[in-house]
């Protein structure tokens, strides 16, 4: 719009292959569209890069065809009137082998192939005299060292972890359970001889069919008298929503609906404009986040005036956060003997011993279950599980400022962000005030592709189980519920499980000790992530470390 006529064009240069796009202009105009065209890409990163994956910073370049396509030359020294071609001159430049000397030295030396081993020896007798390479090998030994961790990547360390409330003292109990064995990878699972089964029909209450209409009344009366709240979680990255970029999954444009790309948090929003605008009552809408999502959230909620809501939002910052440990050998030696996978052929077998036997080794210098601390503070950290959400509002005054907004307020409603069908329904919130409960979950028919936590009946009692908690992979597929992470709860009988009254709430001490407790029953899951170590320039290495979680 800004060049008119005198942009004529736009070609699409082959995608995801690294092509790029070609935008064309009149050629006088073409160094100010460069200029603008770069501001234009830098300005709409900027806004979408916490919700969309950007694989590098946008860049306008300048090409030109190539007329003789592609060709080679063979290079060599100086001998006489002819050229060598051959042994010692046929080197490559300096900075080939800068970038891959390094990692065939790492290499076993029975795993080199010929030519690899021909390559090292003919640079190894080149590399004393060519004054072009006389500067390689202290660069190689740059590249091969692991950088020092600096001071200050352990100062900005020590303030995350106080900024979002680590708690030292669980997290000394948890390193003394993971240590003693009574967690673990291994007691993650039921015991092999735990009755599972799936649950009967009298156990749940089907509401696909239509709920009976008093239980709408009550809850729509319930919803006119302000009763209710909305809960969203949104405190994790939507890694594998966005196959495996950190974005922000709240704030991801998904869905394309009324001519504009939609995120997760604008349907839920619009969810719960239009239940406040249907029983004449604003409805309350918290937002939990965390290090990882704050403050894009809280950036694109500002710029789009809330999106529009009109009623109270709220966003509950967490107040939790884990520090991972070196990993138990045992935990390690379970995920790679217990855990189903691919056999490779000989040779990778082989690789992959020798991979394993390293990171044992590693792991047992480290000290098992100590501080992995030895990185940049975001590989060090880890969340703990959507259990402290709730948590999360008594400790950061969240519920405590909207109780004292809303004297009236009894009930919420808590789903994930990316549960899209969830919404406060007065049938539902009429069935979970009649029960009386202090929570009340939903579960849907389970899919096929439904992997995780589910319904079932263990040992006679009806809970919801997580899928690692199951002693075989199998049992998941006979339970008929999945769950949907969608819970009623009613906030006094909550509070009364806790221990706690709504007038405890001011009280800090008190509101942590009665989490403490609770903490303390709900079952610790452990769990192995792999974490990127930088090494010396541009090279990683992948090591796993443990943290865990505990399940709402």
């Amino acid at each position: 719009a800004e060049f008119g006529e005198h942009f004529w064009g736009f070609w699409m240069l082959g995608g995801m292959s690294g092509g790029g796009m070609g935008f064309l202009f009149d050629p006088r105009h073409r160094a100010a569209a460069k200029v603008r065209l770069q501001a234009i890409m830098d300005g709409t990163k900027a806004r979408m890069e916490e919700s969309v994956p950007f694989a590098m910073q946008p860049v306008v370049y300048d090409f030109a065809i190539n007329e003789r396509g592609t060709r080679a030359e063979l290079h060599g020294l100086a001998g006489g009137p002819r050229q060598r071609t051959d042994g010692a001159g046929a080197l490559l430049p300096a900075d080939y082998y800068r970038l891959t000397v390094p990692d065939t030295l790492r290499q076993e030396p029975w795993l080199l192939t010929p030519a690899q081993r021909a390559e090292l020896e003919v640079f190894g007798a080149a590399s004393g005299g060519d004054p072009a390479l006389v500067d390689v090998l202290p660069s190689l030994i740059q590249r091969m060292m692991p950088q020092k961790q600096e001071a200050d990547s352990q100062d900005s360390l020590s303030e995350m972890l106080a900024a979002n409330a680590f708690d030292r003292e669980q997290h000394e109990q948890v390193r003394g359970d993971l240590r003693s064995g009574r967690i673990g990878l291994a007691q993650n699972r039921l015991p092999s001889r735990s009755l599972i089964e799936d649950v009967a029909p009298d156990e749940i209450v089907d509401a696909t069919a239509e709920l009976p209409e008093r239980l709408g009344a009550i809850g729509a009366a319930a919803l006119r008298a302000g009763e209710a709240a909305v809960v969203t979680l949104a405190g994790g990255a939507g890694s594998r929503w966005s196959q495996g970029a950190g974005v922000v999954k709240a704030l991801n444009p998904f869905a394309r609906l009324g001519g504009s790309h939609r995120s997760f948090i604008e349907i839920h929003l619009a969810k719960s404009r239009r239940s406040g605008r249907l029983c004449g009552m604003p409805l309350p809408h918290i937002v939990t986040t965390s290090y990882l999502t704050h403050g894009a959230m809280a950036e694109a909620l500002g710029d789009s005036d809330e999106c529009g809501y009109g009623g109270p939002l709220l966003l509950s910052p967490g107040r939790s956060i884990g520090l991972r440990m070196v990993p138990m050998v045992r935990d390690l030696r379970f995920a790679w003997e217990e855990t189903p996978r691919q056999v490779l052929d000989v040779q990778a077998e082989k690789v992959q011993e020798s991979l394993r036997g390293a990171l044992i080794n590693w792991a047992r210098t480290e000290g098992e279950g100590s501080d992995y601390i030895d990185n940049l503070p975001d590989q060090c950290i880890h969340p703990v599980g959507h259990w402290y959400e709730v948590p999360n509002l008594l400790r950061n005054g969240v519920l405590r400022g909207l109780l004292a907004e809303r004297p009236q307020l009894q009930y919420l409603m808590m789903h994930n962000i990316d549960t899209v069908g969830a919404h406060v329904d007065p049938g539902l919130l009429g069935l979970h005030i009649r029960s009386g409960a202090a929570m009340t979950a939903e579960v849907i028919h389970r899919r096929l592709e439904d992997r995780g936590g589910g319904l079932a009946r263990i040992e006679g009692m009806v809970r919801l189980v997580e899928g690692l908690a199951l002693p075989r992979e199998e049992i998941e597929f006979h339970l008929t519920y999945y769950n949907t992470n969608t819970f009623w709860i009613h906030i006094d009988n909550l509070l009364e499980t806790l221990g706690l009254a709504r007038a405890d709430l001011g009280d800090g001490q008190v509101v942590a000790e009665a989490l403490g407790r609770m903490a303390a029953r709900m079952p610790t899951y452990v769990t192995l992530k792999e974490v990127k170590k930088l090494w010396g320039r541009g090279q990683e290495d992948i090591f796993p470390v443990t943290q865990f979680e505990k399940l709402w």
